[in-house]
């Protein structure tokens, strides 16, 4: 069974992640590669939140080719372009994620490939 770690020693986590996730022997991983908002036909959303909402559901698509789901993921790391951003991505995250929410890394980078992506996410997946 996929468990939270929560130390007493520490704070609460600043929003809706776990400080760590213990993924227990045996456990089938996927590591996916950073996905950014692209659409089949090469298209791309505009804003943070629909960019974050067609990545999870391409990530969904991933990981259910693996036979997993979101609700396997243990850790994001997820990269936004402005400061501004992060509430729009963030409350995509918090939607999509299950309990408990699995480690999270936001960094605030100065861009990516193409200059209408404004969010890269990768994950990993565990099942046991």
């Amino acid at each position: 069974m996929l468990r939270a770690i929560t130390p007493d020693e520490l704070g609460a986590p600043l929003a809706r992640y776990s400080h760590a996730m213990a993924v227990p022997a045996g456990a089938r991983l996927v590591v996916v590669s950073g996905q950014l908002a692209v659409r089949r036909d090469g298209s791309v959303p505009d804003g943070v939140g629909a960019q974050a909402e067609l990545i999870f559901a391409n990530i969904a698509t991933i990981l259910a080719a693996d036979g997993m789901s979101l609700a396997d993921l243990v850790r994001i790391n997820a990269y936004v372009t402005d400061r501004a951003d992060m509430p729009g991505y963030m409350a995509v995250r918090d939607k999509v994620v299950a309990d408990p929410p699995p480690a999270s890394t936001l960094m605030i980078v100065t861009g990516f490939t193409r200059p209408e992506f404004r969010v890269e996410i990768e994950v990993i997946a565990a099942r046991i």
